[in-house]
């Protein structure tokens, strides 16, 4: 499971296009300095000339908008819905979890064209609006099931005794349920965003003509000389954020649960 990743790792250091490591070509960071490098130095380049650097930031960009606007959408409907499930008892339930779990059941790319049906019939042109919509149908499912998770652990006597006592449900849900979800609500907002950053099916079908990280990492990996190592050195570095956060949040827990 590990050794395509150590691959690529490895591979992204190699002087060579496209990425091998049976033919090593000497030790380079070039594919990393792409980002930065003076025009002139990408020019003297054959491979890095062929790529569209301001293009590719430009699509990165784009991402993280679509990111500043599907995560707090997908928080508000999935602690809807998971409000909905946890504190409502009907028969109807359990036809309303398979209604709000669905979009993560469906293709991405029924999802993607259904958004660019439905929006184009009102008038609206595909871009980051329509992906931005269509992302956010089913990425919305990942922060009900960790909210859910977390609420059904919520004493409901809780809520039932400051209701006795007076309050309104909006300062029992500001002042008890919102503190308690706190820490998931942190951890569905990062699983939201990676789900948004690195959604492909369902963002290329409702782009239209704008891009994204994930649509322009596809089609660089398309290329059919083969794919430029920048795509290895990019993935490398997001391997390393992981490894770094997944670290630190460890060290933070254990920290906590000792004191």
């Amino acid at each position: 499971m590990f050794a395509p990743l150590l691959l690529m790792v490895v591979s992204s250091f190699n002087d060579a296009s496209p990425p091998t490591v049976t033919d090593w070509k000497g030790l380079t960071g070039k594919w990393y300095a792409f980002f930065w490098m003076p025009q002139d130095a990408l020019r003297a380049d054959e491979v890095l000339r062929s790529l569209d650097r301001d293009r590719f930031i430009g699509c990165f960009g784009n991402s993280l908008v679509v990111a500043a606007f599907v995560v707090p959408l997908s928080l508000l409907l999935g602690l809807a819905g998971a409000v909905l499930l946890t504190r409502w008892r009907s028969r109807a339930n359990g036809m309303l979890w398979w209604v709000l779990l669905s979009p993560m059941l469906a293709p991405g790319i029924v999802l993607g064209l259904s958004a660019l049906v439905f929006w184009s019939r009102l008038g609206v042109n595909a871009g980051l609006f329509t992906i931005i919509m269509a992302q956010t149908t089913f990425v919305a499912g990942y922060p009900m099931l960790v909210l859910m998770a977390r609420l059904q652990r919520q004493p409901v006597e809780l809520e039932e005794a400051a209701l006795d006592l007076g309050a309104t449900p909006f300062r029992v849900f500001r002042r008890l349920t919102l503190p308690y979800l706190a820490p998931a609500l942190i951890s569905a907002g990062v699983i939201a965003f990676m789900a948004s950053m690195e959604n492909y099916n369902t963002t290329m079908f409702a782009k239209g003509g704008a891009c994204t990280f994930a649509t322009e990492i596809g089609a660089m990996a398309r290329n059919p000389n083969g794919h430029p190592p920048v795509i290895n050195a990019v993935g490398t570095i997001i391997i390393a954020l992981t490894v770094i956060a997944a670290t630190l949040h460890t060290w933070l827990s254990r920290r906590e649960a000792i004191k």
